[in-house]
């Protein structure tokens, strides 16, 4: 598990494509790797990798699968590309961020960049099937950092987040342009609430489902939103009665 609280930039050294692998060799900043061993997890932009040999004090070797490439943007990368880097949270380390898997769920690309003064507004836009899960005000692990959602537009498909000085200095969120990639990991505790709920309604409504989501949108209403916002009061209630 790792936290979103991105701890350091590394660089890509040596990439080597083979039986279907890509081994990535990665040179980190000092103090990094101590306790680093064969084996450990590490999180590179997001995506979960196992480190496969320790070259030095600062450089340790991946392998990527197949499948991995095909849904990140690790196919991308080149020998210098900078990426964020975390290693795996231990048992009791404080959650700065939320909590992540590592297990990236798509692709988004950045559709729009705004400075306010030392703030960055910065907007992505994303596979239609994922926008159910994601929420104003709610986390999303960008590249591996996690950061909260400001605004979404499930209609128009795409979500904003601002980035803080701090962030810009720490993650490679700030060298992104303009239709440049990200991995995109939703939170899971958002999912699986979204889920439910769903299903639930499914086996409520049947096939007056579609006929209820149709009204909602005319109003610039999505089902999940209204469902899920309606679960996060309850949450609350009970936890102040308790």
């Amino acid at each position: 598990m790792f936290t979103g609280i991105v701890q350091g930039k590394a660089r890509i050294a040596t990439l080597k494509d083979h039986n279907g692998l890509r081994t990535l060799e990665l040179v980190f900043p000092a103090g990094f790797c101590e306790g680093l061993e064969i084996g450990a997890s590490v999180s590179v932009d997001g995506v979960c990798l196992t480190v496969t040999e320790l070259l030095s004090d600062t450089a340790a070797s991946f392998d990527v699968m197949l499948q991995s490439l095909n849904i990140t943007t690790l196919s991308q990368y080149q020998v210098g590309t900078l990426v964020n880097v975390e290693r795996a949270a231990k048992d009791g380390a404080e959650i700065g961020g939320h909590p992540l898997s590592g297990h990236v769920d798509f692709v988004g690309i950045i559709s729009a960049i705004q400075l306010h003064d030392d703030n960055k507004q910065v907007r992505f836009t994303v596979p239609h099937e994922f926008c159910r899960y994601i929420f104003a005000k709610g986390y999303i692990a960008i590249n591996g950092a996690s950061l909260t959602v400001s605004e979404v537009n499930k209609q128009e498909n795409w979500f904003e987040v601002w980035l803080i000085p701090e962030t810009r200095r720490v993650t490679t969120l700030e060298d992104k342009l303009l239709n440049d990639p990200v991995n995109i990991e939703i939170e899971r505790g958002t999912q699986v609430i979204v889920d439910t709920i769903r299903d639930s309604i499914q086996e409520s409504l049947g096939s007056l489902q579609p006929l209820l989501e149709k009204l909602l949108q005319s109003q610039g209403i999505s089902l999940e939103e209204q469902l899920f916002s309606q679960q996060l009061q309850r949450l609350n209630q009970s936890t102040k009665t308790s």
